[in-house]
């Protein structure tokens, strides 16, 4: 499941990071980011199948750092946006957000049964569950784009993404710490 998870989420990183470049789209870097992320958490699932209960741990803790790196990325590139102007593609956002949405529902759906999982596993149904709903904020950035002619609703849902992939991280760094808690109290 997580080799599935893996080659899905490298290939949408590679393609939304084409499409955020060609459309101008904070929204797009936002998710492309994210899904790369995924791809890291996903490779650092399959590092740590077997492993001991404090490897799982640290990978979850690891996967968390990762995501607050890149959430502030985005925030940063969201600013930079903002004050030296962007022209964002609605058609091009829409578009690659429909297709990175039916991957991730896809893989969301194959990775159900870790959501209650050791702490690495639920660490990569969380990063996925924070796709889909990205997946719909670009979506919905994109008509609003189209609508309004106006950048401001890419800059605000690449925002928006941004904080949420920060809140998903400490929320995972959490819980890493919780299970990095509790492996030494099981000693």
């Amino acid at each position: 499941m997580l080799r599935i998870a893996l080659a899905l989420n490298a290939a949408m990183a590679v393609i939304g990071g084409l499409a955020a470049w060609i459309a101008q789209s904070a929204g797009l870097l936002a998710d492309a980011l994210d899904m790369l992320s995924d791809a890291g958490a996903y490779s650092i699932g399959l590092l740590a199948v077997g492993r001991t209960v404090r490897f799982k741990a640290n990978a979850a803790l690891l996967t968390g750092g990762v995501l607050l790196v890149l959430g502030a990325g985005v925030l940063f590139e969201v600013g930079r946006r903002a004050i030296h102007g962007a022209e964002p593609l609605s058609g091009w956002m829409i578009g690659t957000a429909l297709l990175s949405l039916a991957v991730n529902v896809a893989v969301l759906r194959l990775l159900m049964p870790l959501r209650s999982g050791e702490v690495h596993l639920r660490a990569v149904w969380l990063c996925t569950r924070a796709d889909v709903i990205a997946n719909l904020g670009v979506i919905l950035a994109g008509a609003l784009v189209f609508w309004m002619g106006t950048p401001y609703p890419d800059l605000a849902i690449g925002t928006l993404i941004g904080l949420y992939v920060i809140r998903e991280s400490f929320g995972i760094m959490g819980a890493a710490r919780d299970a990095i808690r509790e492996a030494r109290v099981g000693k």
